[in-house]
């Protein structure tokens, strides 16, 4: 694995050895960054299911300003922080080793919010539709951000959970990434 943009762009990544880790393929990587805006300066972004951290370093690495990466696996972390440390991008990164839900809430509670959300749940284990139902519920996202779900193609998303609004969806292969965006808040002037 190696980073496709940015200040780091061709540096090659640590995996986690055996194969309870499946990282993020390379045409998915690339054609999701195709898909979003090209200027990742300032955004901040949550990373759930971190596995490798791959797509959290690659935004880092075309100028993410902050990222907070969730994995519940302390081998997988550490392989995270190596990535991030022998990079350069320790300072703008934290690596929480807890379950999702547990991270979702503590992160709703400080009240956090992210203009990017990305997740990449084990497939087939119908963790999809709950964790896109705890974001929502916990109002992470920015009114502007957008939530993007990697996920089976067996694994049907449905078109909204609570605020998040289906917004796009691409195909590759056995892969499907989900676009979710914020529905519009009414205008409290109005």
């Amino acid at each position: 694995m190696r980073i496709t943009g940015g200040v780091a762009k061709g540096r090659h990544l640590v995996v986690p050895k055996g194969g309870a880790v499946r990282p993020t393929a390379g045409k998915v990587k690339q054609s999701l960054f195709n898909i979003l805006p090209r200027d990742f300066s300032g955004i901040t972004m949550l990373d759930l299911f971190a596995g490798t951290g791959n797509v959290t370093i690659e935004a880092l690495s075309r100028g993410a300003a902050k990222a907070v990466l969730v994995e519940a696996s302390e081998r997988s972390a550490a392989v995270i922080r190596k990535n991030l440390g022998g990079l350069g991008f320790s300072e703008r990164s934290q690596v929480w080793v807890l379950p999702v839900a547990r991270a979702l809430r503590s992160l709703a509670k400080r009240r956090e919010t992210f203009d990017l959300i990305f997740l990449d749940p084990p497939y087939d284990q119908r963790l999809i539709g709950a964790t896109l139902k705890l974001i929502a519920q916990s109002d992470l996202l920015t009114q502007a951000g957008t939530v993007v779900a990697e996920h089976s193609a067996r694994e049907n998303v449905k078109s909204n959970y609570g605020a998040l609004v289906l917004h796009d969806q691409r195909r590759y292969g056995d892969t499907l990434l989900s676009f979710f965006k914020s529905a519009a808040k009414p205008d409290p002037a109005s």
